[in-house]
Formats: C-alpha cells, sequence, structure tokens
C-alpha cells in the first residue's frame, strides 16, 4: 500500500469527486481512479460506489478513513522531525556538563520557541565535521586548527573561548589561593584519566604541557566521574585542569576548590561548525547570539595554542 494512494483516498473522501480531487491534487482526473483502483485491489476491497452526485464511500471505506488519516498525520510528523525548517534545531554539545551545553541552555532561554535537539556525538573533529556534512547534526562545536582544511562545503567561526581552572582538595598546597599561575602548577602532578590520545583535544593539552613544563599523567584507571571528585577530595597532591563553564556536583564534604588560572590564563577555543547551504531558520538565530556573546581575546592575558582557529575579517 503506497502512502500516495491513501493520500488520493482521503481527497476524494473529502472532496466527494474525484474530479474535484484531481483539481485538489494538482493531476489529472484519470490518474486519481488509477490511484484509488491500485489502493483497492491492494486492500482487495472497494473503497468507493460512483453515483450521480460523484463518489460515495462504501462501509469499508468508511471504516478504513479514520485509519488513512492518521496514516497521514504520522507521514508529516515522520518527515518534519527530520526535515530542517520543520524539526528542531539538531545541536552537537559533545557532552552535557561542559560550557556548550550550558551556552545552548542560556540560547534556549533567550529564544523558547526555538526547538531543540540536544544530541553528544563521540569522536573527534573529523568525526564531527562528517555528522555536520552529512546532515545528521545541524551544528557542532569543536576547536578547529587553523591549518585544518575543511570541506567546501563547510562553515567555521570562533564562538568559545574557555578560561581554564585548576581544581583541587582542601589539602593541596593551592587549595587557599586566590590565583595559580602555570608556572606554579609545573610544580604539580596534573591528573587527566581519559585524556584523548589524539585530535584536537590532545593536540591543545600537548601544547600546552610542553609550553608550561607541565606534567599532565593519563595513566590512571578510568572511573566514573563522581569517584574521580571523591579521590581528588582526599588527595595532597592531585591537581586537575576543568573548563570554567564546566559544571560539576560534589558533596560540601568533599570541600573542593575551584582556583583560577593567572598570567597567563590557558583557553580552549571552540567554534561553531555547519554546513554552509543548511536552510533551517533557526541555525541564523543561534549563529547571531553566539556571534554577539564572543569577543577575540586579547593576546598579553590569555595563552591559546598556536594553532587556534581565528574569524575570518569582515
Amino acid at each position: 500500500m503506497e502512502l500516495i494512494g491513501v493520500r488520493t483516498f482521503v481527497a476524494v473522501a473529502e472532496a466527494g469527486q474525484f474530479q474535484e480531487a484531481a483539481l485538489t491534487l494538482s493531476i489529472t482526473q484519470q490518474a486519481v481512479s488509477k490511484r484509488i483502483a491500485t489502493l483497492e485491489k491492494d486492500l482487495g476491497t472497494r473503497l468507493f460506489a460512483r453515483t450521480a452526485r460523484g463518489a460515495e464511500l462504501t462501509l469499508d471505506g468508511q471504516t478504513f478513513l479514520p485509519h488513512a488519516l492518521e496514516l497521514l498525520r504520522v507521514a508529516a510528523r515522520a518527515a518534519g522531525s527530520v526535515r530542517p525548517g520543520q524539526r528542531g534545531l539538531r545541536v552537537d554539545v559533545v557532552a552535557r556538563r561542559i560550557k556548550t551545553s550550558g551556552l545552548l541552555q542560556d540560547f534556549h532561554r533567550a529564544h523558547p520557541a526555538i526547538e531543540l535537539d540536544v544530541v553528544t556525538l563521540e569522536g573527534d573533529l573529523e568525526a564531527a565535521v562528517a555528522a555536520v556534512e552529512a546532515g545528521a547534526v545541524d551544528a557542532t562545536f569543536h576547536a578547529v586548527p587553523a591549518q585544518r582544511r575543511l570541506p567546501t562545503s563547510i562553515s567555521a567561526t570562533p564562538v568559545i573561548a574557555e578560561p581554564h581552572q585548576v581544581l583541587v582538595g582542601p589539602r593541596h598546597p593551592l587549595a587557599d589561593a586566590d590565583a595559580v599561575t602555570p608556572a606554579q602548577l609545573a610544580a604539580h602532578r596534573i591528573w587527566m584519566p581519559g585524556l584523548p590520545t589524539s585530535g584536537e583535544v590532545a593536540d591543545y593539552y600537548a601544547e600546552l604541557a610542553a609550553t608550561f613544563d607541565l606534567t599532565i599523567d593519563t595513566s590512571l584507571p578510568i572511573f566514573a566521574k563522581e569517584s574521580l571528585l571523591e579521590d581528588l577530595s582526599h588527595s595532597p597532591d592531585l591537581t586537575m585542569l576543568v573548563g570554567e563553564g564546566t559544571q560539576y556536583l560534589w558533596p560540601d564534604s568533599y570541600d573542593l576548590r575551584r582556583i583560577p588560572l593567572r598570567d597567563p590564563t590557558p583557553i580552549y577555543p571552540m567554534s561553531l561548525i555547519w554546513r554552509t547551504d543548511n536552510p533551517h531558520p533557526a541555525l541564523t538565530d543561534l549563529r547571531a547570539y553566539l556571534d554577539i556573546r564572543h569577543s577575540e581575546l586579547a593576546d598579553t592575558e590569555y595563552w591559546t595554542p598556536t594553532w587556534r582557529y581565528r574569524a575570518a575579517p569582515h
């Protein structure tokens, strides 16, 4: 049973005449008759009885009509769930606890009428760009190395410059500091279990460690984030780096301290990535919102990797 036949059946049932249905569907009356004949053959029953006034539903036709209407409604919802402009704007925030998620939530508060489909895709920049190019998502957030040549169909612009903070427990030597410099941090082991070994995240931390002579330990087993925070709260020497906008919750008894990094402040740069020809109307709103909130960094106050992507001049 083809959906086009069901749609034609409903048009005839509503019009009461094959000719009127043909005008509604912008096809010939012969085409209407052929579609109805095919549908009746598929169902094994007559749906209309020809009369002097046109076409009347048979008993089977009356029984089938509400189901046909529901089939068309389901088809419309199915198409709308994936069709740009009818479905929600699908954005990959990479992870639910980081800055990107909070920023998208702020966008939702500013534009509550815009429907959002928030997803988290696994993988690095390469996988994210492939997802955008294929239309699996409308936009994603990733660090984009300046030397990385994006496909011609893909656009990117810097939208997030997130400062890093130090996260330590109450017994750590830095626990009572108002701020910490990268030079001070060099004397302490930085605990980053689960850090990727390749991709833009790995490149960022490799350059950060080389620039400031930091020791980043990724060798410890990976447990739930809550377990890592508990271990951190009891340790006199473990140190973690977290993004300023990263949201972690822990019991008051942990007494963990988030300490700003200064002189300079390491920044993890992220760009919004989207398909240039994406017609979704909400994508323009998101880009404008992020562009307003983003400002270029003063290089004397911040440190960013040498490969960070910069906005093209206007």
